[in-house]
């Protein structure tokens, strides 16, 4: 049995961009082929939205801070663009504020249209070639996003990227998630299993440092309050989490608890890094799901990865993917409430 599939918009060079709807374990799942964006998300049991997003496609063009989106090729961060493979430089188009790269580039495969390989009542896959030469990267590289809503209130989301080049590629999954439909997610309570961190610099390129958590704010090992970066000097999170030094086995490493609603997001990933960002810099200026005003905190993303600018630091996870490999990235989002 398909999915429900509908056309949502139109690309600037008129492309349509539609729509699946899975559905499945106590999930539905809203999907559109631009950017492989998760528009929506639905819990049984819960009326809000667990994601923030918009109704309209125009909205996706002129206001989205990657709400839902499939960054890449090369998610995050890397320093003033440029990295080296091989002894051969490469300089990455420079979209962030003229000095750093970040996700891929202004046309990166988020703000590009997906073509939909298959899909099924409970899942839907997607695919997107992102060329040779695109914003300075190497290599025609492939990237499948394969989006199943399985057994237990799972949302599983895996990445495989492949390449005929070496080059970099890092993609991850952008939703900014909200787990009981208040204006700000600070009413959440928050745990993620890293002993350490990236310090980043005034651009928020890793320093190069890879930080204990021991004594800082960033020590998130037991479960914390999000209310805590408005307490002292405050901090606002957008920073990388070290899981491991390298890809391993899917485990559990981010537990989100809303304790005004009583749902909760387990994070499971084979990724050596999570980014947490808590839309401390947001605010929107069109209305999101259900007329929705998003402003600072309104949303919190967790971006599971390879750390930001890894190919430019030794110690940080590989971060160059080669011809006849397969780079697979596996995210589960799991959802319940109590």
């Amino acid at each position: 049995m398909h999915a429900e599939t509908e056309t949502f918009g139109q690309t600037p060079s008129g492309e349509p961009v539609l729509r699946v709807v899975i559905k499945g374990s106590g999930l539905t799942a809203n999907i559109l082929t631009w950017g492989a964006i998760i528009q929506d998300l639905r819990l049984d049991g819960h009326a809000a939205p667990l994601v923030l997003g918009f109704e309209t496609f125009p909205d996706y063009l002129e206001h989205s801070p990657y709400f839902g989106a499939t960054p890449g090729r090369n998610a995050n961060r890397i320093g003033g663009g440029r990295f080296e493979i091989d002894g051969t430089s490469y300089q990455l188009e420079r979209n962030e504020n003229g000095i750093s790269h970040l996700h891929g580039g202004s046309d990166g495969i988020a703000k590009r249209n997906w073509t939909i390989v298959r899909q099924s009542e409970d899942s839907v896959t997607l695919e997107i070639v992102d060329p040779d030469g695109r914003a300075g990267y190497p290599g025609n590289c492939t990237v499948t996003c394969i989006y199943r809503l399985s057994e237990g209130g799972v949302l599983s989301v895996v990445y495989e990227s492949t390449t005929d080049r070496a080059t970099i590629a890092n993609v991850c999954q952008h939703s900014y998630f909200n787990l009981d439909g208040l204006p700000d997610a600070l009413g959440h309570d928050i745990m993620i299993s890293a002993d350490h961190y990236l310090p980043t610099n005034a651009e928020q390129i890793p320093t190069g440092d890879i930080a204990p958590v021991d004594g800082t704010a960033f020590d998130l090992r037991e479960m914390t309050s999000m209310h805590r970066q408005l307490e002292g000097d405050g901090i606002g999170y957008d920073h990388n989490f070290c899981l491991s030094t390298e890809r391993g086995p899917k485990r559990s490493v981010a537990l989100v608890r809303s304790i005004n609603s009583g749902v909760s997001m387990e994070v499971r990933t084979t990724e050596p890094g999570v980014q947490l960002y808590t839309g401390f810099k947001m605010n929107i200026g069109a209305p999101g799901l259900e007329g929705r005003t998003y402003g600072p905190f309104a949303g919190f993303c967790l971006e599971t990865q390879i750390w930001p600018d890894a190919v430019n630091h030794d110690g940080f996870p590989a971060a160059i993917l080669r011809p006849g490999e397969t780079l697979r990235q596996e995210t589960d989002y799991v959802f319940f409430k109590t």
